[in-house]
């Protein structure tokens, strides 16, 4: 079972997948919506929520997006704060964090670094069958989760790939 995580400092996303083999299925998600609230109110909530969301769903790994910059300095610093409440609550549970840019996150589910919201919303809806397109940061969320089990499937295909599962992908 994996938890993928889209942060954001005012709407964070959470996707759950199961993996088994190449084998897909959608278990949940949703959004943490946290906008009308201070920063440090809004990172509390972040790390209350997910850390609900895990004791709930009882993922074995989080994959989570890395910091992307395109608007201000100060944008990129809030999402990297809610991204480190999205992280501490995966490690206070001792669960494996596994990182992911998105670039590589598009790559994987769409087949180009280069996707809009719209295909990877459609893709996401294709590769777990879903009968309707999730809220956009729910997708996303998801394509993370989608993203780390196709890594971790390419890995055990590999040789002497297996110990090197835990950590930091790119």
């Amino acid at each position: 079972m994996i938890l993928g995580v889209d942060p954001g400092s005012r709407v964070t996303g959470f996707g759950v997948v199961r993996s088994e083999g190449a084998r897909l299925e959608y278990v949940g998600s949703g959004c943490i919506r946290v906008a009308d609230q201070a920063l440090p109110e809004r990172l509390r909530r972040i790390f209350d929520c997910l850390t609900e969301i895990i004791e709930r769903y009882r993922p074995s790994e989080l994959a989570i997006e890395q910091v992307f910059v395109a608007r201000s300095a100060g944008s990129a610093l809030k999402l990297g704060q809610a991204r480190g409440a999205a992280i501490v609550a995966a490690a206070r549970l001792e669960l494996p964090v596994f990182e992911y840019s998105p670039r590589s996150v598009k790559q994987s589910v769409v087949g180009t670094g280069a996707a809009g919201k719209e295909q990877v919303q459609h893709m996401v809806c294709a590769l777990l069958g879903l009968p309707a397109a999730p809220q956009a940061d729910a997708a996303d969320a998801l394509a993370v989760a989608l993203c780390h089990a196709h890594t971790r499937q390419s890995l055990v295909r590999l040789p002497g790939a297996r110990s090197a599962r835990r950590g930091r992908a790119r």
